[in-house]
């Protein structure tokens, strides 16, 4: 006897070694499980240790097992098979970056222990780089374009901005021989900030307070590729007090252009604004001669690529932050998952079969039981929204209700306590729709249905909706709540769902109904469950589903 609910394993993230992991990837969600323990289950089953709720895969369908000569994936005889590397196997020794499918390709996979991020082959890339010194000449120019455009493309996987700037700082310096070098990245606001700063000797600058703020200004401004160079020509000076009180004697300023996903930029660009997100910066102090036309065409490459480079880093940090947020999101699901775990109570007169699956990683449905001497409580809710808000309210609402059902308070009383706090807290922004029933042994039930899924009471063949009800918790302050007292006899059924049952859709947008749910309840729990799988069948739910089922047993009979 027992309920079920979507859950995964805790990641061991106390582990200072290389741990076995398995990446889950669900179109471009990714999520990471330490492989802790074996035998690790995989299902549709919600007791297993990776939960896939893909109708195609069967609910005892395969586990990762461990021995001597390394890891194994094993098919349980599921209908469907499962598939290494896009061959169905029955047994198949793992080796790391395995692709493992579970009933259907091209959908959901996993990965068995991808390699580590590619950001450190770019940083032992980057080690290598600094210490490389090429030969003069415009062939060794060449030779170090290949170079810096090879750290580009190795950088463009690190998402380190700083390491991009930097790099691109170097080969600059290199290429141009100035004495220091700035990248400016336009900000929110327009204005354009210091972001990297070297010196020709590879020591970082902090300081901007000496460089030329005109031509930064003016190369923004006009999008023109080189303001200044070679400032022995003394009309480019007019106007430069800066770089004659400096005494800089070559001046280069490279615009770095929007280039990445065009047509959004177009569409954010404002009216007049450069398509500028940068500048890169170099000066001198001593006069290094007009650059070679080799120098000048790498100095234009470095101008298009370094703009691509340092865009696709910025999106790259953006991703990581995501990343950072999906994790977070992640610990926010497993706690959460932790704090609905049913145990199911021990019960000579009552049987549960529950079962929940959310459309997000957190959300707002829950089923909880609470065993006194009064009788056995089943509570089914179901959160306005989805995701983190409503989340963080069904778990409050759980603990307010298990605290009061554990203290045998009378529902009234306890759905009037949870009304009060949430229009008080809440202020209206989330309510909750809840069903709550409380069986005894004699078979006397008290049903409270506050704005839920009207239960269905199935007793032989007959098959009768409840539908007293009052209105969700969390709407109107100060109103009253009433219960329905019901004799249930041996054998007698009680369906409480949420309406991401009744509200499942298939591929045509059609929802599966309470009719269907009323067609389909007399053949049990578990019939209800594949009557929803098949109906919506590839279609993504839209909303947390759960479905429950309490059975009156008798006063001291059991019941098949």
């Amino acid at each position: 006897m027992g309920a079920t609910g979507m859950w995964l394993r805790k990641m061991d993230a106390s582990s200072t070694n290389d741990p076995m992991v398995l990446v889950v990837v669900e179109g471009t969600d990714r999520r990471t499980l330490v492989l802790d323990h074996f035998p690790f289950t995989i299902g549709r089953r919600t007791d297993r240790d990776l939960v896939m709720a893909d109708p195609r895969v069967s609910r005892e369908h395969a586990q990762f097992v461990r021995e001597t000569d390394g890891t194994y994936i094993v098919d349980q005889g599921s209908r469907h098979g499962t598939f290494v590397n896009g061959e169905r196997v029955n047994r198949r020794k793992l080796a790391r970056n395995d692709r493992v499918e579970f009933g259907v390709q091209g959908s959901a996979y996993t990965l068995f222990s991808p390699d580590r991020s590619p950001s450190s082959a770019a940083q032992q890339f980057l080690s290598q780089f600094s210490t490389w010194k090429p030969a003069s000449g415009a062939g060794s120019d060449l030779e170090m374009l290949n170079v810096f455009l090879e750290a580009a493309r190795k950088l463009n996987t690190s998402g380190v901005l700083d390491d991009v700037l930097h790099t691109l700082l170097e080969a600059a310096l290199r290429l141009t021989h100035a004495e220091r070098g700035f990248v400016f990245l336009r900000q929110p606001d327009g204005e354009l900030h210091l972001a990297a700063g070297r010196d020709k000797n590879g020591e970082r600058i902090d300081d901007d307070s000496n460089i030329s703020r005109s031509v930064l200004r003016d190369a923004a401004n006009s999008n023109s590729e080189f303001l200044v160079t070679d400032t022995d020509d003394t009309g480019k000076l007019a106007g430069r007090e800066s770089i004659v009180a400096h005494n800089l004697h070559s001046v280069i300023c490279i615009p770095l252009r929007k280039t990445v996903i065009q047509e959004k930029v177009k569409d954010e660009t404002k009216p007049g604004e450069p398509n500028v997100q940068g500048v890169l910066y170099l000066d001198a102090h001593f006069l290094s001669g007009k650059l070679s036309t080799v120098s000048h065409d790498i100095l234009r490459t470095i101008a298009n690529g370094a703009a691509t480079l340092v865009e696709n880093a910025a999106l790259v940090q953006a991703e990581d932050a995501a990343k950072r947020y999906r994790q977070e999101l992640a610990i926010a699901a497993e706690i959460q998952q932790r704090l609905m775990t049913v145990t199911v109570p021990d019960v000579p007169y009552a049987k549960v079969n529950a079962v929940s699956y959310a459309c997000k990683d957190i959300g707002g449905d829950f089923f909880d039981l609470v065993y006194t001497e009064n009788g056995l409580s089943l509570i089914v809710a179901d959160v306005s929204g989805k995701g983190v808000s409503a989340a963080v309210v069904a778990s409050i609402l759980q603990g307010m209700l298990y605290s009061q059902l554990a203290r045998d308070s009378s529902m009234p009383e306890m759905i009037a306590a949870v009304n009060r706090f949430l229009c008080e807290k809440v202020g209206g922004q989330k309510y909750a729709t809840l069903a709550i029933a409380r069986l005894q042994g004699n078979g006397e039930l008290e049903l409270i249905n506050c704005g839920h899924v009207p239960p269905l009471l199935v007793s032989g063949s007959t098959v009768t909706k409840l539908e007293e009800g009052n209105l969700p918790v969390g709407l109107v302050p100060g109103v009253e709540f009433q219960v329905n007292r019901l004799q249930l006899k041996p054998g007698d059924r009680l369906l409480l769902v949420t309406d991401g049952v009744t509200e499942a859709e298939d591929a045509a947008g059609e929802f599966f109904g309470n009719d269907r749910l009323e067609g389909c309840c007399h053949r049990g729990f578990a019939a209800i469950e594949d009557a929803v799988t098949a109906f919506r069948g590839n279609t993504p739910l839209t909303d947390d589903c759960t479905i429950t089922e309490l059975i009156y047993r008798g006063p001291s009979e059991s019941v098949a």
